[in-house]
């Protein structure tokens, strides 16, 4: 499949017995949302929960981090992912939050993996339908390889900080990666990594939600100082709207891209990291 897929595309799919649609909706601490309840009342028809906390490392102090590839393989069999699914993920969210799902299947090896451009909003917008409870789809069987090039740690950002070969990009508002708007996790700093550029994932996006593409995608991450023919890393706040910039990179050809999980999550509560502040 392509990466994105249309909303006239995925009406004309729903149904066939090799398509898994997962509503990958998540939100910030603070948002009030209730998204569990959310999804029970209006969701794509067929369309399975993908719960980011849940399928998640339960050791890790930090949020949403990648599990071991057993959990990974449980969770999504329960989904009724299979080997040769093709899955598509949406999302009801301003995080974009289908992308991290799309960058977690992708980086445990899922072959057939598409975002619904525009997701929930234009799916809803369009009059498309919706249906509402919790379906139990039939247990899939996964078999799980993890990417490990796909991941960075907090280890390898920081050998790169100030590396000119490299690139750090954030995906967070400008007000946060200046330092001048509060994080909205409780025991971080504000700021940024050092040398690390910013591009705000919103950019990323037309007025009615689906991505920009091409020459108008390009000059979004040209205008943020970005020099695609040199690596990346993408960053956020804790690894799910980083995975937007990646995607958007990916869009453009681009592939050697890591994704920093931890993010400012744990770079912003470690008092021995670099940080800095003010505008790129």
């Amino acid at each position: 499949m392509d990466l994105l897929v249309s909303t006239d595309w995925l009406a004309a799919e729903l149904g066939a017995p090799d398509l898994r649609v997962l509503d990958a909706t998540g939100f910030l601490p603070a948002s009030g949302r209730d998204v569990r309840a959310e999804y029970a009342a209006a969701h794509i028809p067929g369309a399975a929960r993908f719960d980011i906390d849940a399928i998640s490392d339960p050791e890790s102090p930090l949020p949403h981090m990648l599990p071991g590839e057993h959990l990974f393989a449980s969770r999504v069999r329960a989904l009724g992912i299979g080997d040769s699914s093709r899955i598509v993920v949406y999302d009801n969210s301003p995080l974009h939050s289908a992308f991290r799902a799309w960058w977690m299947l992708k980086t445990f090896g899922a072959r057939h993996v598409a975002v619904l451009d525009g997701g929930f909003q234009k799916w809803t917008a369009e009059g498309r339908p919706v249906e509402s409870g919790v379906p139990e789809p039939a247990r899939g069987h996964f078999t799980p390889v993890r990417d490990e090039a796909a991941v960075a740690n907090k280890a390898l950002v920081a050998s790169l900080v100030g590396d000119p070969r490299h690139q750090i990009l954030d995906a967070r508002s400008a007000a946060r990666f200046a330092g001048e708007e509060a994080e909205p996790r409780a025991g971080l700093a504000s700021g940024h990594i050092p040398g690390s550029r910013n591009l705000p994932q919103g950019q990323l996006f037309n007025p009615d939600n689906r991505m920009k593409r091409g020459d108008d995608l390009r000059a979004v991450f040209e205008g943020a100082g970005v020099d695609l023919d040199r690596p990346l890393i993408t960053t956020c706040g804790s690894g799910v709207t980083a995975a937007v910039l990646l995607f958007g990179a990916r869009l453009l050809g681009k592939t050697d891209v890591r994704l920093y999980d931890g993010s400012w999550s744990e770079w912003g509560a470690d008092p021995e990291t670099p940080k800095a502040k003010g505008a790129a």
